[in-house]
């Protein structure tokens, strides 16, 4: 397998033709500018696999993420696009970036040379007559901007956008009919639209609705699109109909739209959405022209500054592509949701207006309070305020902190309340901009309701295996939301909620075996175990005790006490051993109904899913920081790559880019509530943090290389450094960790207890 995938790696960089390659473009090194840092971003890593990341054009957590769509549903195409695909529908200006659930791919443009029909309305591609075939020789992306040739009617398309507006640019053949599909009623996978409207304002303006329902269970969308060309003459079709009145209202509804092809080869569109209304999409639109050079340059420069937070050296330029395209994905979500007058929709209908803060959405929590929103604490705290804000304004729809919400729709989707450790995380790192008491009452309300399981929690200490579906994973989680709750109640003073959350906070007690190593389904007779065991076993979210997974890799989440975690398996060494057996167990999965989502195997480890990402730091806490260090890197050289299979499971908005950033310049938050970070195995000669604050941060890595992967010892700030953990605040004071690298683990080295404040 080490040779097909050596062999694999070389066809590939001779395609290219060059050590640095973008799809679509290969990049010579003198190409490349040192401070460019989006010239090292490959947009379609994660596009293959199962990644599920897309490909188009967007700024740093935008509104809009305009992007192609296959029109396939299949789950490895939940964003809208896979890169095994070769045919498109359409370009949608809503997006997800790698999450395991299909939905969005709103308000679809096509251009098009031909005149179709559009009453069929297929609900799939087969029969769309306006589809094209596209080749990937004939297709780039970049931060901020997308293109592909069309091959059936030959156009050009080219994407960028602002913040709240997207620029499309279709470059037609000389004479050829020049059209524009709209195609409100085509959706993908859960979606499905119950309403929809198109409106023909003036001969260069359209508006119109799309509500639907699917994932984000009540998403209403509003837009406005603004032509560069009149419209000359349109068709518009309404379930199936064509209908002569200037304004159509349906379940599903299409318009083709033509334009005077004796000008110029060219039609631009600019576009705009809300989820308030037509008149917010309007004040959302770029008021200047179809400035499209200039947007998509303005475009550059936003990515460039916010990828230039971290800047690494090394002079492997790999490692640089797959670093700033993690960069790169970890700032496409959350999404901006707050319209330019501040309002936004909640899934009650109810308007609601961001007062001193953007409100975002698509908070994939249960993956992104790992290590995404432990990233944006250092790289983006202002937006670490507005998301609090922002789910405290959701908290007060059902008086329930977020979960995950899409669209302004709470989707319940996945387990425990991990809104709970980002906000808590944002107070004790000191990032202030939301009221800390109203914060802690959400998250008290939250964890002492009576639904989701936290009724048979509250009233066994666990959650039985016989009375709710995955009981481990949920019992474990919220037992660290718990202790969440209680470092924030200890901070406000709170002493008895601190001790009342932190007693539950040790829940995980009750589900540990020692005789296996594993935590386990118990019964509400609060003695026996589910029968029979098998830790490799893994039943998909049917019938099961672990979320996504099995007993190996959902047993290791006691991130709030590991001290106490390694006790219960009897010491050190009996921990360590059992670690390790993790990652050098047989990778065979047990199970009619496997989790697709246990991917990316060392062993049992499975990177590809977020529960696992913690794990490989626990050998710091057990005396055994080298094994830490071993096995971090063999995750960041196994587990990403510079191919459109360069991600070895979801990418889940975010998380699974910033374990790497986090991972690969020495730092992790095995507790990000903590404000705590674990020293791991650096991967670069230097890292600069470059902190809000002004000052910076270095990593330097003195002899680093693919063999030199263990410390063999470090000082900060020219101060000897025998530990394996550094604080938050040590970071933002600014300064230089600095690590003597070596090809053989210095045992003596982070042995220390002490924790670095």
């Amino acid at each position: 397998m080490r040779n097909f995938k050596l062999l694999f790696l070389l066809v590939f960089f001779a395609i290219g033709c060059s050590k640095s390659i973008r799809f679509g473009k290969s990049i010579g090194k003198n190409e490349i500018n040192e401070h460019n840092s989006i010239n090292y971003v490959n947009s379609f890593i994660g596009t293959g696999g199962h990644g599920h990341t897309y490909p188009g054009a967007t700024v740093p957590f935008g509104m809009l993420q305009v992007s192609p769509v296959n029109g396939i549903s299949k789950w490895d195409w939940c964003s809208g696009y896979h890169y095994s695909d070769s045919i498109v529908v359409g370009f949608s200006h809503l997006s997800l970036s790698g999450t395991g659930i299909g939905d969005l791919a709103d308000v679809l443009f096509m251009p098009t040379n031909k005149e179709v029909d559009l009453t069929p309305m297929p609900s799939s591609r087969d029969s769309i007559p306006y589809k094209s075939v596209y080749h990937h020789s004939n297709e780039k992306a970049s931060p901020g901007y997308y293109q592909v040739f069309l091959e059936n009617p030959k156009i050009n398309v080219a994407l960028t956008t602002s913040l709240r507006t997207a620029l499309h640019k279709y470059t037609f053949t000389k004479g050829d009919q020049q059209s524009v599909v709209v195609n409100l009623g085509f959706g993908i996978n859960w979606d499905k639209a119950t309403s929809t409207a198109i409106k023909i304002e003036d001969d260069y303006t359209i508006s119109g609705h799309r509500f639907s329902k699917g994932w984000a269970k009540n998403q209403k969308v509003f837009f406005v699109a603004k032509f560069s060309k009149p419209i000359v003459r349109y068709n518009l079709v309404a379930d199936k109909k064509v209908v002569k009145v200037i304004d159509s209202n349906a379940v599903k509804t299409a318009a083709q739209l033509f334009f005077d092809q004796s000008s110029s080869n060219e039609v631009l569109v600019k576009v705009a959405l809300s989820s308030v209304s037509v008149k917010n999409a309007k004040e959302n639109l770029e008021e200047k022209g179809f400035e499209f050079e200039a947007t998509k340059a303005q475009s550059e420069v936003i990515w460039n500054e916010a990828l230039s937070k971290i800047k690494v050296e090394t002079t492997v330029d790999s490692l640089k592509t797959i670093f700033y395209t993690a960069m790169y994905h970890a700032q496409l979500a959350p999404v901006t949701f707050s319209d330019k007058n501040g309002e936004f929709r909640k899934e009650n209908d109810e308007i609601v207006k961001a007062a001193n803060y953007t409100a975002y959405s698509t908070l994939s929590l249960w993956d992104t309070f790992r290590a995404e929103h432990p990233l944006l604490t250092l790289i983006a705290p202002d937006k670490v305020s507005d998301i609090t804000n922002t789910m405290l304004a959701y908290y007060e729809t059902k008086k329930s902190l977020p979960v995950w919400t899409l669209y302004g729709n709470e989707t319940n989707t996945m387990t425990g309340y991990h809104s709970i450790p980002v906000i808590v995380e944002a107070y004790l790192k000191g990032i202030k901009g939301f009221d800390a008491e109203k914060a802690y009452q959400a998250m008290k309300t939250t964890m002492m309701q009576k639904e989701r399981g936290l009724d048979y929690y509250d009233k066994y200490g666990y959650v039985p295996y016989n009375l709710y579906d995955e009981s481990v994973t949920i019992t474990l989680e919220y037992a660290y939301d718990d202790w969440c709750v209680a470092q924030m109640a200890k901070a406000l003073g709170k002493d008895d909620d601190y001790e009342f959350f932190l007693k539950r906070s040790k829940a995980y007690q009750f589900l540990f075996d020692s005789k296996t190593g594993f935590m386990r389904g118990k019964s509400a007779d609060g003695v026996s175990w589910h029968e029979p065991f098998d830790p490799k076993y893994s039943n998909h979210r049917e019938h099961t005790d672990y979320t996504e997974g099995n007993a190996w890799q959902h047993s290791w989440f006691v991130p709030h006490n590991v001290t106490e975690f390694i006790n219960l398996h009897g010491g050190n060494d009996k921990f360590t051993n059992k670690l390790e057996q993790l990652f050098t167990e047989s990778s065979i999965i047990n199970g009619d109904n496997i989790s697709p989502d246990i991917s990316g195997l060392i062993g049992q480890y499975a990177h590809g899913n977020e529960p696992s990402h913690h794990i490989a730091y626990l050998f710091n806490h057990a005396g055994q920081p080298w094994r830490t260090q071993y096995w971090v890197r063999k995750i960041l050289d196994t587990q990403y790559n510079t191919t459109p299979n360069g991600l070895s499971g979801n990418e889940d908005c975010g998380q699974m880019s910033a374990w790497y950033v986090l991972s690969s310049i020495g730092l992790y938050a095995l507790n990000p509530a903590s404000t705590v970070y674990e020293i791991g195995s650096p991967l670069f000669d230097k890292s600069t943090i470059n902190l809000p604050n002004g000052k910076t941060f270095s990593i330097v890595a003195d002899e680093v290389s693919n063999e030199n992967i263990y410390i063999q010892s470090a000082t900060l700030n020219g101060v000897v450094f025998d530990q394996t953990t550094i604080s938050h605040q040590t970071i933002l004071k600014g300064g230089e960790l600095h690590f003597k690298m070596g090809a053989k683990p210095n045992k003596n080295w982070g042995i220390s207890k002490g924790t670095e404040n």
